[in-house]
């Protein structure tokens, strides 16, 4: 799969900005000073290791919590500002692929789809039975719209939350971890999908993810955080290039680094003869 750039994408205002943002849970601070730009038509990707803040900065995005400090503007408006009204109109432009699909497991594929277009339109179902099968022709499952969720494979299933994902043709499309536990045929399918239904769509695209092989080949730009705070940004050939010991421990899967293998702890020896004088 080629590389995507930007190409004739003007650049020249922030559809996602955030600046100096901040988050804490109780006294455990998550997100410290958070920037970053995201610009119409880019796919951006959002890296880092597990329990970085990455799906919290999602949930930043998408309002379902408020940040201890700073702010993310969305298509000019300031998210945690909004009343719930307007929030709640703010989110028809956004749609959200969860992890591992989250698929309504008592509903058919078609269902799945058609869902959001019965709650927030007035579209008379023959509208609506044209709009899914189109959704479900661009991620190639058009045929399967009669199955069950759990008649479907795992890729088959994150394809049909895509397709739910973009029933409301959102201008920003959120992507939670989303090749996780996907074979490699899979894994290539939904990351091209990412790509071409973003620019078929002239949406937006966030992808948290950790996977950089699959991520690196269809995204514009990259942010990595570390505990809390983005230690380095750029192209995937940037990052590739990044002198960054958390950047270069992390593409290359290297154990030892700023990320240790071994939790903290006593010395061995000392640990050892704790145990022995206790017991």
């Amino acid at each position: 799969m080629a590389a995507y750039s930007l190409g004739n994408i003007v650049q020249s205002a922030n559809f996602v900005e955030i600046r100096n943002l901040n988050f804490t849970y109780d006294t455990r601070p998550i997100l410290k000073g958070i920037d970053m730009d995201i610009h119409k038509g880019q796919v951006v990707a959002i890296m880092g290791g597990s329990g970085c803040g990455k799906t919290t900065l999602l949930r930043l995005i998408g309002g379902q919590i408020r940040p201890t400090g700073g702010h993310v503007r969305f298509d000019g408006e300031i998210i945690h500002e909004l009343d719930r009204d307007a929030l709640y109109e703010t989110r028809r432009k956004m749609g959200m692929l969860f992890q591992f699909g989250a698929l309504f497991t008592d509903l058919s594929v078609f269902d799945n789809v058609a869902f959001q277009m019965r709650e927030h339109t007035d579209l008379p179902e023959a509208i609506i039975r044209d709009l899914v099968l189109m959704k479900l022709d661009a991620v190639g499952l058009r045929g399967a719209r009669d199955l069950m969720p759990n008649h479907l494979s795992g890729g088959m299933a994150r394809r049909v939350a895509l397709a739910r994902t973009i029933a409301l043709d959102p201008m920003l499309i959120m992507y939670d971890e989303p090749f996780t536990g996907l074979d490699p045929i899979s894994l290539g399918v939904i990351g091209n999908l990412i790509r071409k239904l973003n620019d078929a769509l002239g949406a937006t695209s966030i992808v948290v993810t950790h996977d950089v092989q699959e991520s690196f080949q269809i995204v514009d730009y990259v942010y990595f955080i570390s505990e809390g705070v983005v230690v380095a940004h750029g192209t995937p050939e940037d990052m590739y290039a990044s002198s960054v010991p958390f950047v270069h421990q992390f593409i290359h899967g290297e154990i030892d680094g700023p990320v240790p293998f071994h939790y903290p702890a006593l010395p061995y020896p000392e640990d050892l003869f704790l145990e022995r004088s206790h017991a």
